[in-house]
């Protein structure tokens, strides 16, 4: 990365490789031993680091050398130390551009990775950024990151800057060109955004420029998003802080590990009895074959005592426990039926009631430790807009008897976890809905989830500060038609394939509510 110099001479200006620390280096000296820090990550030592050595480490956090210029300054001895000393700290390192010695630009690796390779730009080649590439601030710079490859550019001057924006439309290298910066240099520069994925470079033909990207079926399925929230809630790509690192303790509470009930009059749900379930819920295994997406319902609707046994057996908080720090909990959890990471539990529902024997209709909080419902909001016009929503996320297909909007109360996972909060709040949802639909099943209720919602909507019926608390998924309930639906195997269709032992299903029929 740093032994090979890359100069060209254009005119008077020389385009340099040179090397500089990433982003976020402390590089601190003490007594012979050298320090280096990255952000709030582990240091790293180096000993018996000669004078010589030590200045250029010093240098390397201030300004970007020429890589032909790293030796300079150094006794025999130094140089000979300096290629195994780069080694050693090629993580803190990254690679720069420079133009007579100021540095345009620096990319740096954010995963072990090998190095990319500055790719041939033509002055008269068009460029842009990839519809991938992002920019934002990070510690004080204006940063490009993408999700297609492990590498970061940090844009360190008004020139580069320049370029880069240029870059949201389709330009040129000699279009780019500018008084110190001439079209060549230019063009040299696109080829390292290029060759590390910020950018594509394509061809100009007589209909307009075209660009590989825009023909690659791979990448035109991928919204931006969604491949960059991939990409960031993963390990491979990112060096960002990331799992149960505890970020804010000892300057930010904690969340309580149940949600303060909102003001209202509690509305006592049933709670079932073990045994009476036990002896007439059917197995496991016919559930899971039998369970099903269902969007029609009967003509007598759900009952407010079925609802209370979903929840109950769905999401009631069964008790709290903790903190114990010395169980690295610092915090206080719940149990409660579904799994749920770090026992933080910080889904809560909202029951968008349409149609419910012996509930009036309205749009409800479920307090999990209390098992009560609480009337919120009981605009028709609102609830309304909300079960129609649900409806609309069927096709129409379905008018519910109940819409569960499931919200996460964000910070109590981002307190923990960091880069994955959304991510693991996400897999939350996915088992509860399994929850839900399992003992929706067993207990004869048509259960659907849904795949989208509409949470500025949610928010303003639930009273919400987005940024505290917002929808993440919804469900719909009701009570189940008089003729369950044929499952795929049994309706006949001239498309349909059978795979593994299909007919379960359909023998399982038999023994469900």
């Amino acid at each position: 990365m740093t032994d090979v110099p890359v100069t060209t001479t254009i005119e008077s200006t020389r385009l340099t490789e040179g090397t500089v620390f990433r982003q976020g280096v402390v590089c601190e000296h003490r007594d012979g031993t050298v320090l280096l820090g990255l952000r709030n990550q582990t240091g790293y030592r180096l000993s018996h680091v000669t004078p010589g050595i030590v200045g250029l480490l010093h240098r390397l956090t201030g300004e970007a050398v020429p890589a032909g210029a790293l030796a300079d300054g150094l006794d025999e001895r130094e140089q000979r130390q300096l290629p195994r000393v780069l080694e050693r700290i090629a993580p803190f390192l990254a690679r720069a551009q420079l133009v007579d010695g100021t540095a345009l630009l620096s990319v740096e690796a954010t995963a072990p990775v090998e190095p990319y390779t500055a790719l041939p730009v033509r002055p008269d080649q068009p460029v842009r950024l990839s519809k991938f590439t992002l920019l934002r601030r990070r510690e004080g710079a204006l940063v490009l990151e993408t999700p297609l490859t492990a590498f970061r550019c940090v844009v360190r001057s008004e020139a580069a800057a320049a370029v880069v924006s240029a870059l949201a439309g389709t330009a040129t290298a000699a279009e780019l060109a500018r008084p110190g910066l001439p079209a060549e240099a230019v063009a040299e520069l696109l080829g390292h955004l290029v060759g590390a994925s910020f950018a594509d470079a394509g061809t100009r033909e007589a209909d307009g420029d075209r660009f590989a990207a825009d023909d690659d079926e791979v990448l035109r399925q991928w919204d931006v998003h969604d491949l960059y929230f991939h990409s960031r809630s993963r390990l491979g790509r990112t060096d960002e802080p990331y799992g149960g690192r505890f970020p804010h303790v000892g300057t930010i509470e904690p969340l309580a590990p149940v949600r303060p009930a909102p003001i209202g009059e509690p509305i006592p749900l049933h709670r079932p009895q073990l045994d009476e379930i036990l002896s007439r819920d059917p197995s496991l295994v016919a559930v899971m074959e039998g369970r099903q997406s269902i969007r029609s319902y009967g003509e007598q609707p759900l009952h407010v005592d079925q609802l209370g046994e979903l929840l109950y057996r769905t999401a009631r908080v069964r008790g709290v426990y903790g903190p114990r720090p010395d169980q690295k909990m610092p915090y206080a959890g719940s149990t409660r039926p579904y799994p749920c990471g770090g026992a933080a539990y910080e889904l809560e529902l909202y029951l968008t009631v349409r149609r419910c024997v012996g509930l009036e209709p309205g749009v409800y909080h479920y307090d999990a430790a209390g098992h009560v419902l609480r009337l919120i909001n009981e605009d028709a016009e609102t609830r309304q807009q909300l079960i129609d929503l649900g409806s609309l996320s069927t096709g129409g297909e379905a008018v519910p008897d109940v819409l569960v909007t499931v919200t996460s109360r964000f910070q109590r996972l981002s307190w923990k976890y960091q880069s994955i909060a959304y991510a693991v709040t996400l897999k939350h949802v996915g088992v509860l809905y399994q929850s839900m639909y399992l003992v929706a099943t067993a207990m004869g209720l048509a259960p659907c989830g849904l795949g989208s919602g509409n949470s500025e909507l949610a928010e303003r019926a639930f009273g919400l500060d987005p940024l505290r608390e917002s929808a993440v998924g919804e469900f719909l309930l009701g009570s189940a038609p008089e003729v369950r639906p044929a499952p795929e195997s049994a309706r006949g269709a001239a498309d349909w394939r059978p795979g593994n032992d299909p007919q379960w299903q359909q023998d399982v029929r038999h023994l469900l509510p």
